[in-house]
């Protein structure tokens, strides 16, 4: 009960710093690859604080509620996921939070915000069942759902579950909005959507997604994490190499990959679960 106690906790009050951080790293990274200096590590850190300092306006009264909802809903997924609880719970609950992002851009008479909402269903269409196939996964691999019992098991998830690992790497690109499946919500603002889903946020409801995508990034890097762990100490040091690595390479896909249009990505998204993650499930069912 104590470790669980200790994962809330860290991730209420960690969570923020390692996803500021990731987002910094990815920005200086990304302008290392790009030939340009790039800005301080700290940088998102200064951009929300910034925001949280400007006049508080709303397009629509109802948008401050859903993007607070969204990350509340976000913490709460986190905390169940490093408190050991279901992974499949931890998912729907973080589709649910999803959903009060997409109503958040919906109400807003911009056609940019309406576009980016529709493009964020299409993306949670393409990645939601190479992410049910993964949490299935973690249960042919250890005969549980949850945290607390993955973490305990003799040898770790990968090792019977690589198809679903690199399936979920795979979709994992969309669920950061990253290039070439930024289609919701481009971190550029030159392009046909402007900002997509954030277009129409004001300042401090802009710095309060800002501060749900840290968590969510943190959440969904320790799902990752979750593959290499096991009743081994050394497999943490591991997970945290897999997991940088992971991340090194969702910004190289960024940097090095151009936009393509949503029949693509669902095409791409499905044909590749299909492929690994299926034949892995397969595999699972007969052995």
């Amino acid at each position: 009960m104590i470790y669980r106690v200790i994962g809330i906790v860290a991730f209420l009050f960690l969570a923020p710093l390692v996803g500021g951080l990731l987002s910094g790293l990815d920005r200086k990274i990304s302008a290392r690859m790009q030939g340009r200096i790039g800005p301080s590590i700290l940088q998102p850190f200064y951009d929300v604080i910034k925001l949280l300092s400007k006049q508080f306006i709303v397009v629509n009264t109802a948008q401050i509620f859903l993007v607070i909802s969204f990350l509340l809903t976000v913490i709460f997924t986190g905390c169940m996921f490093f408190g050991g609880s279901d992974i499949l719970l931890c998912f729907f609950l973080l589709s649910t939070g999803a959903t009060f992002l997409i109503f958040a851009a919906c109400i807003t008479n911009s056609p940019y915000s309406n576009l980016g909402a529709s493009r964020e269903l299409l993306a949670m269409m393409s990645y939601e069942p190479a992410v049910l196939l993964a949490c299935i996964g973690f249960y042919l691999s250890t005969g549980s759902f949850n945290v607390s019992d993955i973490i305990q098991a003799e040898l770790p998830a990968i090792v019977k579950a690589p198809g679903f690992f690199i399936a979920f790497v795979f979709i994992l690109t969309i669920k950061l909005r990253k290039s070439p499946f930024d289609l919701s919500a481009s971190h550029h603002p030159h392009q046909e959507l402007v900002k997509g889903i954030t277009t129409d946020m004001g300042a401090k409801t802009l710095a309060f997604y800002e501060i749900a995508e840290w968590y969510e990034h943190v959440f969904l890097m320790g799902f990752v994490g979750l593959f290499f762990i096991n009743s081994n100490p050394w497999s943490y040091l591991v997970a945290v190499i897999a997991v940088l690595a992971t991340y090194f390479l969702e910004i190289l896909i960024d940097n090095t990959s151009a936009r393509v249009k949503w029949p693509v990505m669902l095409k791409l998204a499905w044909g590749v679960t299909i492929l690994v993650a299926g034949v892995n499930l397969i595999i699972l069912m007969i052995i």
